[in-house]
């Protein structure tokens, strides 16, 4: 699901996570190119997520998991046992690579009406205020910023915050707006929380994420280089797998850890009550892409 929105009065909102997987795992294959431990080679990993995305199922996210040597798939409550099996045939002898996981609710890209950097006709939450030497920007999600042009801070578009002069999506999700106005510098924080420096993320990392419809959430990494299929062509790669919950209206807000900015809220699956799984466009590719930096 789509996650979109900021915060009005400190222009930043943090993205959050959405459902907790429940795993159905299937059990290991024993091969000849399976590595000590049980797990696969690098090349039969990388067949088998060829094929994940070659099947093409719309309301699927995997992984590699270097622990284990397996490919992780997580399957929302959209894709059927009927599905699955495509997804089987189509990996064909590198089948057993493939960890099945189930997850609750639908995995999307999160839309909502709310209090939050708002477009013509969605909202979002603001990202990350970043700069370029003395210019400044938001830095937020890409499909936040994909048909959008003037940002407003509220819902009746009477409050101009900028314009947007970047996005990326699918395959990325980041973009970019630049501050109409240069008479203030909007503060570098996450609420309270000052931002100083951008890393990558590592499995096991503590995160938090902030958004502006459920507020700030806690849970860590637990996947990388991970690829969204949200459906529609709209395929996301290089992902930061979570069990940080998120709720529509919470798109391309923050991902943390400490002052270090980690990520951007893309999507996922599930809600602030249940739990749920998100994943988020790694910030450090998005400063480097558009050359701005946190501070």
């Amino acid at each position: 699901m789509r996650i979109k929105s900021i915060t009005r009065t400190r222009l930043l909102a943090v993205a959050t996570g959405l459902a907790a997987i429940a795993a159905l795992a299937a059990p290991a294959v024993a091969n000849a190119d399976a590595q000590d431990g049980g797990g696969f080679s690098a090349a039969r990993l990388a067949s088998a997520g060829a094929s994940v995305l070659r099947a093409d199922v719309a309301g699927t996210a995997w992984h590699t998991d270097a622990a284990t040597g397996t490919v992780v798939v997580t399957a929302d409550s959209t894709v059927s046992d009927a599905d699955l099996a495509r997804i089987k045939r189509e990996a064909g002898a590198d089948a057993g690579a493939l960890r099945i996981e189930r997850t609750p609710g639908k995995l999307t890209k999160l839309l909502s009406g709310g209090d939050a950097i708002y477009a013509s006709s969605w909202r979002c939450s603001l990202g990350f205020n970043v700069r370029s030497g003395s210019t400044y920007y938001i830095l937020t999600a890409g499909h936040c910023t994909d048909g959008a042009g003037t940002w407003w801070s509220n819902s009746s578009h009477t409050t101009t915050i900028g314009t947007t002069v970047g996005s990326s999506f699918p395959t990325n999700d980041y973009g970019l707006i630049k501050y109409s106005s240069t008479s203030t510098v909007p503060p570098g924080t996450v609420g309270s929380q000052d931002i100083t420096s951008a890393v990558n993320a590592t499995v096991g990392m503590a995160v938090k994420r902030r958004g502006s419809t459920t507020g700030t959430h806690s849970g860590s990494v637990t996947g990388l280089n991970a690829t969204v299929n949200y459906g529609g062509g709209d395929i996301v790669y290089g992902m930061i797998k979570t069990n940080v919950c998120a709720e529509p209206g919470d798109s391309g807000g923050p991902l943390y850890s400490g002052t270090r900015a980690v990520g951007l809220t893309s999507g996922g699956s599930g809600n602030c009550s249940s739990g749920g799984t998100t994943y988020f466009q790694p910030v450090v590719e998005a400063l480097n892409a558009y050359g701005v930096s946190v501070y």
